[in-house]
């Protein structure tokens, strides 16, 4: 398969998915180290961003330097991978990620499912709410779509590059990445339990959501073995039905009901919000992440964010025949 990972820093090293996969696991497996430090030496592209100035930007934008500079770098890299060296499938991976066993596994399972499902357009390893006690410890199998872009270690194709770069923005990109112009109500996958976590609470963001959330997220530790697996009830023509009737059949109740203990039964549930202020309060009050990016909630599909609430899978959900986003919920 002509999928490629790669890492942002310093610089850029590129390596082969398939030899990757073998080493990275089978190191960890048998602490050969020495293999993989040899074969790193031998096997990786490293390329190197050969600007590294400031970029000139209006006085109000000073303090936001670093992160015209991280657009820029994501321009250049991928351009340098998908159009110097022609591969189609990239997986991005920047270097203050820890990655899960089944990481690679994982992306590779994926791959023919984006390759294949128009209404896709990345494979995300994160999940926004993915922290303990909000998702299932007993599903590292589970996957959903999401309306949200994800990123924290994400695979694209050439074709949505070739999309995007010439339109690409001076910073900002992943926010950018959110906009309706840019998802065309496109999709991505991202697990229940994440595939990745972050340690990067110094960098341009300045730690932002990190001690209140990202520091909280659940990393997967069981090797989840998906490209044994039968994944087409990813595409969206199946998901859909089995999606709605899995929410909208789940008893509707109350952030109070469901915090109180006085449930019967083991779930699911569904909480239902019905405006922007509504979904704000039951989110803060069920602990899971409460902003919206053009009206889209993290880690949300068709409105709806499952979750885990005192061992019970949760919907907070819009009512029943939902059809759009609202982008003025933002």
């Amino acid at each position: 398969m002509p999928c490629f990972s790669f890492f942002f820093g310093g610089g850029l090293p590129v390596a082969d998915w398939e030899r990757e996969v073998e080493l990275s696991q089978g190191a960890k497996r048998s602490g050969e180290w020495l293999e993989v430090l040899t074969w790193l030496r031998n096997q990786v592209t490293h390329l190197s961003q050969p600007d590294l100035s400031d970029i000139q930007v209006r006085p109000e934008h000073r303090k936001f330097q670093g992160y015209y500079k991280i657009s820029r770098h994501y321009r250049w890299a991928l351009n340098q991978v998908f159009n110097t060296l022609s591969y189609s499938t990239v997986v991005i991976v920047e270097d203050d990620l820890e990655v899960a066993p089944d990481f690679f596994e994982y992306f590779r399972a994926l791959y023919p499912i984006l390759r294949a499902d128009p209404t896709l357009w990345c494979v995300s390893a994160w999940n926004d709410n993915g922290r303990e006690g909000l998702v299932d410890p007993g599903k590292a199998d589970l996957l959903y779509r999401t309306d949200f872009f994800p990123g924290l270690g994400w695979m694209l194709l050439k074709e949505l590059w070739t999309e995007l770069e010439p339109k690409w923005p001076a910073t900002f990109w992943d926010d950018w990445m959110r906009q309706p112009d840019q998802r065309r109500d496109r999709s991505c996958i991202r697990p229940e339990i994440s595939r990745t976590l972050t340690f990067g609470r110094k960098g341009v963001s300045l730690g932002q959501f990190f001690d209140q959330y990202l520091r909280y997220i659940k990393l997967n530790t069981e090797f989840v073995p998906f490209t044994k697996r039968d994944m087409s009830y990813l595409v969206r023509e199946k998901y859909d039905e089995m999606f709605e009737k899995e929410v909208y059949s789940a008893p509707s109740v109350t952030a109070e009901e469901l915090k109180g203990g006085s449930l019967q039964g083991t779930g699911p549930f569904r909480v239902q919000y019905s405006s922007k202020d509504s979904f704000k309060v039951l989110a803060r009050s069920l602990g899971v992440m409460d902003d919206l990016k053009s009206g889209v909630p993290r880690a949300g599909y068709r409105g709806v964010v499952s979750f885990m609430s005192r061992g019970r899978r949760v919907y907070l959900a819009p009512p029943s025949g939902w059809t759009h986003y609202d982008t003025s919920w933002s």
